[in-house]
């Protein structure tokens, strides 16, 4: 098949604002010629189903502007081809997709892809969920098209349809799944099973309302910043629902363990009753796979973007990566808020992009360690928002309103303003919170204690002291964490103090992540390296694959092979760790797994008893 992979985008995403499907060209060079081919085909067909008509594609690899319902995203190993499509089509638009390409394939080498009808319909047959088995797929247009007319009357969701219209034109947040709309958020919420939605005329629309909303994306810092905020709603009186990689949670309850970063997490914080504000860790998985869950946010941040995922979904490098991230902005309500990293490079240049990309621009909060950063100043300067350090200080100023928020290395999370990521995890939270209408008198007295219990922040830069060892219990997984975990070990160490840290990984990185985070790790010579296998995440790779990489990295760095030491699980590396420090050392204990790390915590605070 010349294609890999074809989805259906049930929510804001990648290419456009809109629903809709896309399939990631493979095995085939996706030329001028081939890509021109499967837009025409893609426009007739739309154009017969009564879908929006597309404009003409542009040259560049870049997202192309909102206008376009058809986007060819060229990238490092192919191609990936989107086109928008309504909600109640998304079945019907993979079809015309997959069609649009096979079908301009053939008319260029009849006799090289002789056998992609017998392909397409023996890979319908094999299908798990195929709504259309009984109607197979075939590449003479005319046939095509009438296939898709029926597939589309099939599939149409007229009473769908017209409640979301009904709910878009009211600003009214809603989520839709396979079987369950519901309109409203939290508990202004109602649901709807598909199987019998009512009539617009009979939904009590004034009972519906909204939540206060913030979406958190980035590639370091998600989680802490989400908690921040979800601290400061707390903390202003808001019963507060969150997601995040630990899991979903409504103030100090857990609801669900594990990953819930995804559309999953903010679908079970939407929908959550007791919930009176939300705030949803939104990772690049479930952007790239579905887009997002949420259709309307009152705040959007965007921590910072750097080296991780590369490969996956036509994500190759920084600039990729950011546009993935950025999706959040098109479901920023009109007025909210965007908040950004000034000290971020691909978002400062990326975010131009947004009003072609999505029609419209929210407004942008720009958050930096230097509040004299010339684009805060500018920004303030326009009326904007902004948030950074001066004079060791974290200002927060709204239009013409300033706020003090207090000295940064009295903040916890700051371990004595050494943990600079956090001093901007901090800044974006502050922007949020604000955004979401907590009083700046309120966010300062959470910062001035959030980090002081372990509760606070589990995970993330949890700190035990262990037989007179400092031990940073973290979350860090690529290598600006590494180097951010690294920098707050060496600020911590004492006198004649060593470091020791764990290094490792989930399987599904390329190797080059490997590399880059055992290169960052070298940087900074630690006294002993435990490279561990991340057990619970293989995610393909071989036992003893991931450990290979980083010895052989840590080795070609110039580091002595008698510093090193391999484990093949989370925990035992940890005690590898344990054993090997001493009064005054401290060690840095980048653990994974959410099972490892409550393990790895029990341990510790047994240690630190028995000390």
């Amino acid at each position: 098949m010349p294609f890999e992979d074809s989805r259906r985008l049930t929510g804001c995403n990648l290419f456009f604002a809109s629903t809709g499907a896309v399939l990631e060209v493979a095995g085939v060079t996706p030329d001028d010629a081939l890509l021109s081919g499967w837009r025409e085909r893609v426009d007739r067909a739309r154009s017969r189903l009564g879908w929006a008509s597309s404009v003409s594609l542009a040259d560049s690899s870049r997202i192309r502007p909102a206008a376009q319902e058809t986007v060819a995203r060229l990238h490092a190993t192919g191609a990936s081809l989107a086109l928008a499509a309504p909600c109640d089509q998304l079945y019907t638009a993979t079809e015309v997709n997959e069609w649009a390409l096979c079908a301009a394939l053939h008319a260029r080498d009849p006799m090289h892809w002789a056998s992609l009808q017998d392909s397409l319909v023996a890979a319908a047959e094999s299908a798990e969920a195929n709504p259309f088995a009984a109607l197979p797929p075939v590449l003479d247009e005319d046939a095509a098209m009438a296939r898709f007319e029926q597939l589309a009357d099939l599939e149409a969701r007229p009473d769908l349809r017209a409640l979301i219209d009904a709910a878009d034109a009211r600003g009214l947040q809603y989520l839709l799944d396979e079987s369950v709309l519901t309109l409203g958020a939290g508990h202004g919420s109602h649901g709807y099973e598909l199987s019998g939605l009512p009539f617009a005329a009979d939904v009590p629309w004034d009972r519906l309302h909204g939540v206060p909303t913030a979406l958190v994306t980035g590639s370091n810092g998600k989680t802490t910043t989400v908690r921040l905020i979800a601290a400061c709603t707390r903390a202003a009186g808001w019963r507060t629902a969150y997601s995040c990689t630990d899991g979903v949670f409504v103030d100090g309850e857990s609801l669900v363990a594990g990953d819930y970063s995804g559309p999953v997490g903010a679908r079970m914080v939407m929908r959550e009753p007791r919930c009176a504000a939300a705030v949803i860790e939104t990772a690049r998985g479930g952007i790239l796979r579905r887009g997002i869950a949420v259709n309307r946010a009152d705040v959007a941040i965007v921590t910072n973007v750097s080296s991780d995922h590369f490969g996956e979904y036509g994500i190759h490098d920084l600039g990729g990566l950011a546009d993935a991230k950025l999706t959040v902005a098109g479901v920023v309500r009109p007025g909210g808020l965007l908040v950004l990293n000034a000290d971020d490079a691909e978002l400062r240049c990326r975010v131009a992009d947004l009003a072609q990309r999505f029609g419209r621009a929210p407004p942008v909060g720009w958050f930096a360690l230097d509040d004299d950063a010339l684009l805060l100043k500018s920004n303030r300067e326009r009326g904007g928002s902004t948030c950074g350090v001066r004079n060791g200080r974290l200002l927060l100023a709204r239009g013409r309103d300033a706020h003090d928020l207090g000295v940064v290395a009295s903040m916890p999370l700051t371990v004595d303003g050494s943990a600079t990521y956090n001093i901007a995890n901090l800044a974006a939270a502050a922007l949020a919170a604000a955004a979401l209408g907590v009083p700046p008198s309120t966010i300062a007295s959470v910062f001035a204690g959030f980090g002081t219990r372990l509760e606070d922040n589990a995970g993330r830069m949890m700190r035990f002291e262990v037989r007179g060892v400092t031990v940073l219990l973290d979350y860090a997984h690529n290598p600006e964490g590494v180097r951010g975990l690294m920098k707050v070990a060496r600020h911590l160490r004492s006198g004649g103090g060593r470091v020791g840290i764990l290094l490792g990984h989930a399987g599904n990185r390329q190797d080059s992540d490997m590399e880059a985070v055992a290169r960052v790790a070298a940087e900074f010579r630690p006294d002993f390296v435990v490279i561990k296998e991340t057990e619970a995440y293989l995610r393909g790779r071989q036992p003893g694959e991931v450990p290979r990489i980083f010895r052989q990295a840590l080795l070609r760095a110039g580091f002595p092979e008698s510093a090193l030491a391999v484990s093949m699980s989370e925990m035992d590396a940890v005690r590898r760790a344990l054993d090997w420090a001493r009064p005054g050392d401290v060690l840095a204990l980048p653990v994974h797994s959410v099972a490892a790390r409550m393990s790895t915590v029990a341990l510790l605070r047994q240690q630190a008893q028995a000390s």
